[in-house]
């Protein structure tokens, strides 16, 4: 299966289709699905753009609102997580995940999905110490403060992706804390000086993602955030391989003397124990290799230690003319993709591990206790039960189909939304979203995202 792989996308995603055409063309192949880590700016009309964390000269509605409303279609399956700039009023309309539009899928604020039995998982936003332990606290209109702090990253979804047990491509938007020294550390202080100061500090990156990292041990890892294109390959120590005893073992075909039938030993006579009978002359050959003389034990030889695994991690940079922003790599799949193109499900351990912690998932400033680890994976694994009887089917179109919330531009009502800052009057609506309704239906869980209003 080919993946296109895209940093930043800052809503510039026809530039970005235009360029995988081209890849596809010159090199004639054809791309089956592409992850984008973040800064995606799914701008549905003006009204997003309050949502929206960036200086002035950057709130644009840029591309995104064409694919929403219809008027493109995304030619290739595509797979996003959040950033730190983001319309984060939609985003949060699909917590757990959901179409942003047709063919775009949003992994939700932490997710994973498999794309052809390819277990991806993600998770979107930056991190900040001071709002990591709270709850998703932040409601529309959002502040100055509470637009930033939408988009950074919670314990509680870091704690539900280190219990997936297995994951073979990881999506971020932050790097990983300390990745820049599995690298080409010098290159890197080259083309950015500036990160010099962070890094000498120890403060550049997650130190959360790196814990990920360093638990999930997936195949890959892509990153974005710094503009920058960087590799890096992380070994991770190996399993320490149980080392096979001294203790002899004794060998099963051996052919003791005691054994054979007939043999006078030395010292005993025709009646038995030598009471004192002489006892009878044997002869021996004195070339005679006995029995006595071979090994009695045979050790176990070691065996090799086990194989060290590794996760290649590749940061790409913005989309913009002459840098590297997108990579094109190749990945084993378990099943082929059919003719209609890439299948996208359900990962059907996130889905137990979604139901296990929903009892935690605060929508307010505070953050109940987590469960410890054995016992959170002992709830996972009941709740994984319950999925195997209770979900009809893993393919995410049976669940989520894409649909319209919000208007697109032009169309908010109010004002002709001709300025490019709002006031709070004009501030984006809540809406409910039928794919986290559909989501929450399927898993019997309350939605505590944006139930329906019980006032009208």
């Amino acid at each position: 299966m080919k993946i296109a792989v895209e940093g930043c996308c800052h809503g510039e995603l026809d530039a970005i289709y235009s360029h995988i055409g081209q890849l596809e063309r010159k090199n004639g192949y054809k791309v089956d699905v592409l992850l984008i880590c973040g800064d995606f700016q799914a701008v549905r009309n003006h009204q997003d753009l309050q949502c929206m964390s960036v200086p002035a000269k950057y709130r644009q509605l840029q591309h995104f609102y064409k694919y929403y409303t219809g008027e493109k279609q995304a030619p290739v399956l595509t797979l996003v997580i959040g950033g730190n700039h983001e319309a984060s009023n939609y985003m949060w309309e699909l917590y757990h995940g959901g179409w942003l539009a047709p063919n775009i899928y949003f992994l939700g604020h932490a997710g994973c999905v498999r794309v052809n039995g390819v277990s991806i998982a993600g998770a979107s936003g930056i991190f900040k110490a001071n709002d990591f332990k709270y709850g998703h606290y932040e409601k529309v209109p959002y502040d100055q403060g509470s637009m930033r702090s939408i988009y950074h990253i919670r314990e509680y979804c870091v704690r539900k992706l280190s219990l997936l047990s297995e994951t073979r491509i990881f999506l971020s938007h932050d790097w990983p804390q300390s990745i820049e020294h599995h690298g080409d550390l010098a290159g890197l202080l080259h083309r950015k000086t500036f990160l010099r100061a962070d890094i000498e500090k120890g403060a550049l990156g997650s130190p959360p993602l790196m814990g990920l990292l360093r638990t999930l041990k997936p195949e890959w890892w892509f990153a974005a955030h710094l503009h920058t294109r960087y590799e890096a390959v992380v070994v991770h120590e190996p399993a320490l391989a149980s080392v096979p005893g001294t203790a002899p073992v004794a060998n099963p075909d051996e052919i003791r003397i005691e054994d054979e039938e007939g043999v006078e030993r030395e010292g005993e006579g025709e009646g038995g124990s030598g009471g004192g009978g002489q006892a009878a002359a044997v002869s021996r050959n004195p070339d005679e290799i006995l029995l006595e003389d071979e090994e009695e034990t045979v050790e176990t030889p070691p065996l090799p230690p086990p194989r060290a695994r590794e996760t290649k991690f590749l940061a790409l940079d913005k989309c913009l003319p002459r840098r590297q922003f997108l990579e094109v790599i190749d990945i084993d799949t378990p099943t082929p993709s059919p003719d209609e193109g890439p299948v996208l499900t359900f990962d059907e351990e996130w889905l137990a591990i979604t139901r296990a912690f929903h009892p935690w998932l605060s929508t307010t400033r505070h953050q109940p206790p987590f469960p410890d680890e054995a016992d959170a994976r002992g709830i996972v694994a009941r709740e994984r039960a319950w999925v195997r009887e209770n979900v009809r089917s893993l393919a995410v179109s049976e669940c989520q189909s894409f649909a319209r919330t919000a208007p697109g531009p032009g169309h908010e009502g109010g004002n002709k939304f001709k300025q490019r800052w709002l006031s709070v009057l004009d501030a984006a609506p809540w809406y409910t979203n039928p794919q986290t309704e559909a989501f929450c239906r399927m898993l019997d869980i309350p939605n505590k995202i944006n139930p329906p209003p019980t006032n009208v």
